[in-house]
């Protein structure tokens, strides 16, 4: 006798039953299709709406401000003289050439000493790993606190220098435990034929590595150029010269209407500037590179936040 054996697979023209599929296999509705479309769309109107009006107010005239009652929607008398004013030089032009240079200091400081810790940490064999990374790790969940912190920053002579916007957050635990576990992805057989060859570490982690890690290694610049660009609060404590502030600061002072910039308080005194307009350019300044870059790195965040969380 032959055994009869029940096959799985069906087909609809020869009358047998299709076996069932999970939900999210299934071919979407047009009612979800359009469900998910309109939220799609809901959201997106949620980010750019605001970011749309602090635009067009920074491009408004005194008129059409005091127009609209304040924040404008719809564009009229559209100038450029915040910008211009803003960009002509003074205390805001000065803070965003701070802001810049300190972010391109402090990132290459920080992607320097994030990548060799990292590489370090990938190789379980290199000397004292276990009690570095469990040291690291404690850092993650323990901390000083605010006041042991500014004491040690002030006993170091950094209080009044740009030191103080860098050494206090250089180092990111995260962001180096993301690097650590994409280096391990790495082939081992691969660094070990380039050893054979005669490659030392630095060789390998420049000519090996770092070509194989581009999408992590573009993704945990972000974070820190972003971080760099974004900050104020080490800033507020360890800065006491306005000439030093960074754009973010500045940016602060304006928005709380604190003082106006230098060069720009009699403009706005004669009415050819109104005071919101001159707070949503600098908003849009501290805004610009973050959106500038920001679509560049977006290919390399799921392969470079993904891969690189795999192994631990």
């Amino acid at each position: 006798m032959t055994a009869v054996i029940d096959e799985p697979t069906t087909h609809k023209g020869r009358g047998w039953a299709a076996p069932p599929r999970p939900v999210w296999e299934e071919a979407p509705t047009r009612a979800g299709l359009a469900g998910k479309g309109i939220v799609l769309a809901l959201a997106c109107l949620a980010v750019v709406f605001p970011l749309w009006i602090v635009i067009v107010t920074s491009l408004s005239t005194r008129r059409a401000i005091d127009e609209a009652g304040g924040l404008v929607v719809v564009p009229k008398d559209i100038t450029f003289i915040a910008y211009q004013e803003l960009l002509s030089g003074g205390q805001v032009t000065r803070a965003a050439l701070v802001s810049i240079g300190v972010t391109l200091v402090g990132t290459v400081f920080s992607m320097t000493v994030s990548v060799l810790c990292a590489y370090g940490l990938s190789r379980t064999d290199s000397l004292g790993h276990r009690w570095t990374l469990m040291t690291l790790l404690a850092t993650m969940f323990f901390s000083a606190g605010l006041i042991p912190t500014y004491l040690l920053v002030q006993t170091l002579g950094l209080t009044d220098s740009y030191l103080a916007l860098i050494l206090p957050s250089a180092i990111s635990v995260f962001n180096i435990l993301v690097l650590r576990g994409f280096f391990m992805n790495i082939s081992q057989e691969l660094t070990d034929s380039a050893r054979i060859d005669g490659a030392g570490d630095f060789r390998i982690l420049w000519q090996i590595v770092m070509p194989l890690s581009r999408a992590v290694i573009a993704v945990i610049t972000l974070f820190y150029a972003v971080g760099y660009w974004s900050a104020w609060f080490n800033a507020s404590l360890y800065l006491n010269d306005q000439n030093m502030l960074p754009l973010q600061n500045v940016m602060i002072q304006l928005v709380q209407k604190q003082e106006a910039p230098v060069g720009l308080g009699q403009a706005i005194k004669t009415g050819e500037l109104s005071g919101l307009a001159v707070q949503m350019a600098v908003m849009v300044m501290a805004l610009l590179p973050v959106a500038v870059l920001s679509p560049f790195v977006q290919k390399h965040f799921k392969k470079g936040m993904l891969t690189g969380a795999v192994k631990g």
